[in-house]
């Protein structure tokens, strides 16, 4: 398996651990849907729903592949989805933390800047 099929697989199962069981409290409907776009290299998890008379709808996490890197765009964890992915083989060098701007990536030590 190559690296990028590899990272494809690493990060399908992080997600589908984060969008198993979740329910948010005080919500009288609410789901998690996950997308994969396996093709073109995006991977989504977010929320839809009601919470009394106020609609859900945002995005948890989004991770994209671009060229040979790992882009978190979104991460609303708790702990940091980097994290996971690195103890899931991930290496920081090919993880882009694309939610901070470009000018302080290179202040975030050994994660690439792009």
């Amino acid at each position: 398996m190559d690296t990028i099929e590899h990272y494809k697989s690493i990060i399908k199962k992080v997600l589908k651990n984060h969008a198993s069981g979740y329910q948010m409290p005080n919500t009288e409907e609410y789901t998690e849907q996950l997308i994969i776009d396996d093709e073109h290299g995006h991977y989504l998890l977010m929320g839809v729903g009601w919470q009394q008379y106020k609609r859900l709808h945002g995005i948890n996490l989004h991770i994209d592949i671009i060229g040979e890197k790992v882009y978190i765009q979104q991460d609303w964890t708790e702990r940091g989805i980097a994290l996971e992915l690195e103890e899931q083989g991930i290496p920081k060098k090919d993880i882009v933390l694309a939610f901070h701007a470009p000018y302080r990536r290179p202040l975030i030590e050994e994660y690439a800047v792009r």
